[in-house]
């Protein structure tokens, strides 16, 4: 390469240090874990105790979550590291892959309790009524105490799955609060399954929407945020720039978005104001956005080989 070339096509890396951040969502989520954990041996110890499939299944879920928010710790770690030889962009792509592992658990552990659920449909078991109602008022306790911890710190595509593992647990509480004080007024044993099915149904649902975010990432898709066509404008904008092409933009784990581009100028265009070109070409893509970027500059009579991309 040139010494000509080599000057004028730049690569700008933008870096921000995460250790404020980063301190606080471990601390979160670690406690948000034991929390979890705890609870989890707890309910099934009471699950069996009241003969309650309801809380059985929440109990298998919330095993399910404590794996989860033990992973989504782990990754969540690893997700800050530095960038080095082997992940030039940094770890930042193990956030989301601890959300799709979470996913993953959430839809086996919900598929689980439907096929336990459907038979008591069928053949009503009795349930310990008192048991069910102190479970549940602890269970809401619990998850609403590790909920809390995460407030303020769900951000990546990881903490916000962590975050509706957690919300669904207290709203699962709540159902199963309310059932087991029907059962115990109106002796209606059917009503455990229901519960159980209702749970399952709805962390499903969120599940999958859920995944609708995340895939996003994984396919390199643009993150929702980025209005690419106000980008190109404001780029074409540019005094000196004649054209420009090859934009791309994508995100690494939901918040740490990427670009990059060609910017054309004249032949006869001078050093100091190439140097304007991309200090204005920075500019805008810090305010629309983008974490990183490269902006690689060419001139007119230079042939692109990716000007149709």
């Amino acid at each position: 390469m040139s010494d000509k070339n080599h000057i004028h096509n730049p690569v700008h890396h933008h870096h921000h240090h995460h250790d404020h951040s980063y301190h606080e969502t471990e601390g979160s989520i670690k406690s948000a874990f034991f929390l979890n954990l705890t609870f989890t041996i707890i309910e099934i110890i009471g699950g069996i105790f009241t003969n309650s499939i309801a809380i059985l299944s929440d109990a298998i879920h919330d095993l399910g979550d404590t794996i989860a928010i033990g992973s989504a710790w782990i990754f969540e770690k690893v997700s800050y590291k530095e960038r080095d030889r082997k992940f030039s962009y940094g770890y930042r792509r193990f956030s989301p892959f601890a959300a799709l592992i979470n996913l993953i658990i959430l839809l086996s552990g919900s598929l689980y309790i439907i096929s336990q659920s459907i038979p008591r449909l069928l053949n009503p078991e009795t349930v310990d009524s008192q048991g069910m109602i102190i479970f549940a008022i602890l269970g809401v306790i619990f998850n609403g105490l590790a909920v809390l911890k995460l407030v303020g710190n769900k951000n990546s595509a990881n903490m916000q799955t962590v975050m509706l593992h957690l919300m669904e647990d207290v709203l699962g509480w709540i159902a199963v609060l309310v059932g087991a004080i029907l059962i115990h007024y109106t002796g209606y044993l059917i009503l455990d399954p229901i519960l159980s099915l209702g749970i399952a149904f709805y962390i499903l649902f969120n599940a999958i929407k859920n995944f609708k975010n995340i895939l996003p990432i994984f396919l390199q898709a643009v993150p929702k945020n980025i209005n690419q066509q106000e980008i190109e404008k404001e780029l074409k904008e540019i005094n000196g720039v004649t054209e420009i092409h090859d934009l791309h933009s994508w995100s690494l784990d939901g918040e740490y978005n990427i670009v990059t581009v060609h910017l054309v100028i004249s032949d006869d265009t001078k050093v100091d104001e190439i140097i304007r070109i991309k200090d204005e070409a920075r500019e805008i893509l810090t305010h629309e956005g983008q974490e990183h970027y490269t902006i690689e500059i060419e001139f007119e009579s230079e042939i692109c080989k990716f000007t149709d991309c």
